[in-house]
């Protein structure tokens, strides 16, 4: 596969077209910091709740947790969006989230077996995400030479 294929060139109809848009890049980069802007901007809206919430994963100092967690969700989620330091932005968050999930997601401590599953497929979808990031530092924009 040469670097001038076109992304989904054997795919039928719009689809070339709509997938080498960057329309479409844009949407996806939106959507793949969803979680983590939507988050950051919460954080700053409830920011007593957020600092509890730190406090009772037992993460001190619990408002300097809160304030890093706040600012990489934000300007990193920016970075992506942007396109402005993107291979920053991503793999902040892709740090970011490889902690996170480690810490809220410990579903090797769980007897439940439910709960058990349950924990195993959010820290599977925590690490879906971190390849997303991955993906989003090493691909270039549409149209761009790399």
């Amino acid at each position: 596969m040469t670097s001038s294929r076109v992304l989904g060139e054997d795919a039928p109809g719009f689809i070339p077209s709509a997938l080498a848009s960057p329309g479409t890049a844009l949407i996806g980069r939106v959507l793949l910091t969803l979680p983590f802007w939507w988050s950051g901007v919460a954080k700053l809206l409830d920011f007593p709740g957020a600092v509890a919430e730190s406090r009772g994963l037992d993460l001190h100092p619990a408002v300097l947790i809160v304030v890093a967690t706040i600012t990489v969700q934000l300007l990193g989620s920016l970075s992506v969006i942007s396109g402005r330091w993107r291979w920053l932005g991503a793999g902040a968050l892709g740090v970011f989230t490889a902690f996170a999930t480690l810490l809220a997601h410990g579903f090797w401590t769980i007897h439940d077996p439910a709960l058990r599953m349950q924990q195993f497929t959010s820290f599977l979808e925590h690490i879906g995400l971190i390849g997303g990031f991955v993906l989003s530092a090493v691909t270039p924009p549409p149209g761009s030479r790399r």
